[in-house]
């Protein structure tokens, strides 16, 4: 008989995760997974790429129409290698999976684009490092926003439309010599398009008054375009004036006639004045200071 039997909840742990399997990343399972991908999967793929780390409730509204659908095919995914996954240590709860794209189909993408995978700049130690950053719960915030609008974009009924969604490195690709925004969108409604850029903060930034804000963040372009949104911006700058050919520099910046001259000559340079013309008038003016060998041509003048 035991006199002082251990209670039960001492004996809870918690349950050890099982270790997935994972199937080789070959040449074989490359073409393995051509028959098995959809267009939802590379689609989602894309995503990851451009925006770098997805939860899993936002891939849910933004690709899928529920979570047990979703939860099953990423779980193929991430067994595939397509996708690789890791979840954020929290006090109380714990965090949704985070998911960023792996070896299988960053292959995937650069091959659909007809490029080496070398050339696509995919590193995998960089994305599964991205669970380390700082940059972390930024990166997810400013994520969540747009796949909030496309989850609203696809309920029944929805009036308007997310046409654009470029990440902070796209807008650093376009924009960088002018504005380094968190990302970009487009919102189409009632025939309407309304553009904007994010700057996604948690509040720990210093608040800048609105008069002291860098210009093209306000104005990045009265009427640009979603392709070509730099176009304006150049237009708005002063034209450089080209000289025709055989004319040199100094000719080029000749000014023009003189108005009312009546003539087309032009306006005469003033001639450099000589040591000799530099004898003070008897005016009663402050004289300049001359060196002793003056002395005598400084009093003639005088005299």
């Amino acid at each position: 008989m035991v006199s002082n039997p251990t209670p039960q909840r001492q004996l809870r742990t918690h349950r050890p995760e099982r270790p997935v399997q994972r199937v080789l990343n070959s040449a074989e399972h490359h073409a393995w997974l051509a028959r098995h991908l959809t267009d939802r999967d590379r689609w989602l793929c894309r995503m990851l790429f451009e925006h770098h780390v997805l939860t899993s409730t936002q891939i849910i509204d933004i690709a899928f129409t529920g979570r047990r659908a979703a939860n099953l095919r990423l779980r193929n995914l991430y067994q595939w290698g397509v996708v690789h996954r890791f979840q954020p240590h929290r006090d109380r709860g714990s965090h949704p999976m985070y998911y960023v794209l792996d070896t299988a189909g960053a292959v995937a993408l650069a091959r659909e684009d007809g490029i080496d995978p070398k050339e696509l700049g995919y590193r995998r130690e960089r994305e599964i490092g991205r669970a380390f950053s700082l940059q972390l719960a930024h990166t997810v915030g400013c994520n969540g926003l747009f796949t909030t609008l496309v989850h609203q974009a696809r309920q029944p009924g929805a009036a308007g439309q997310l046409m654009a969604w470029w990440s902070a490195a796209r807008c650093g690709r376009h924009w960088g010599d002018i504005v380094t925004p968190d990302g970009y969108g487009r919102w189409r409604e009632a025939g309407r398009d309304v553009e904007w850029f994010i700057e996604f903060d948690f509040g720990t930034e210093p608040t800048v008054p609105p008069g002291r804000q860098a210009g093209p963040l306000r104005t990045p372009g009265r009427h640009h375009r979603h392709h070509h949104p730099r176009a304006d911006l150049a237009a708005q700058r002063r034209p450089r004036i080209q000289r025709p050919p055989g004319i040199g520099r100094s000719a080029a910046r000749t000014r023009p006639a003189c108005p009312g001259t009546g003539g087309d000559h032009q306006r005469r340079r003033r001639r450099r004045p000589t040591r000799h013309d530099r004898a003070p008038l008897a005016t009663g003016r402050r004289t300049r200071r001359r060196r002793a060998g003056d002395t005598r041509r400084f009093a003639r003048a005088l005299a």
